[in-house]
């Protein structure tokens, strides 16, 4: 089983809000998930994106794998590994 970080279509036609979710990577785009970890707004300005940091960087560490948007979204959120000293 591939685990795969990506976007879940949500909200209205023409209005799409996203849920960044973990899921097994044979699972439909809205099909089953894992854990929802975030979520990802393009209809307002700035475009919204939040994400649980310490679910994100669990799951990355246990080998799961972020789509190219997915990648994209955390490195504009700003999320950095904040290690211990």
């Amino acid at each position: 089983m591939a685990v795969r970080i990506r976007l879940a279509r949500h909200g209205t036609k023409k209005k799409p809000i996203y849920r960044v979710v973990v899921t097994d990577s044979n699972s439909p785009r809205d099909g089953r998930f894992i854990e929802v970890i975030g979520s990802y707004d393009p209809n307002v300005n700035p475009q919204a994106v939040e994400f649980k940091a310490e679910r994100v960087f669990h799951w990355l560490d246990n080998g799961a794998v972020p789509s190219e948007t997915v990648r994209h979204l955390i490195k504009k959120a700003g999320l950095k590994r904040e290690e211990a000293a």
